[in-house]
């Protein structure tokens, strides 16, 4: 599993962790029982994915794998 490099990343390592801070930031928040506290940590699980999207914008994600095979197409059914 580890030989496919799925995220081995700047890009996906930051956005995870800042999503993490975001999950523990809510979670911290609504035990206190404070909403703005809770949502303040949704904020910042949604900023995670939007970092890490520009990281991997800027070039710094991992680059898609191409197939190096030509996609079959498909042959019409006879009956």
């Amino acid at each position: 599993m580890s030989s496919s490099g799925h995220g081995h990343t700047p890009a996906a390592w930051t956005g995870v962790i800042i999503s993490f801070i975001g999950f523990c930031v809510a979670g911290a928040f609504i035990v206190l029982g404070s909403v703005p506290g809770f949502w303040g940590g949704m904020v910042l699980i949604a900023a995670g994915a939007v970092v890490g999207g520009l990281m991997r914008a800027a070039g710094l994600g991992q680059e898609p794998k191409r197939s190096a095979k030509p996609a079959v197409q498909a042959q019409p059914q006879e009956g």
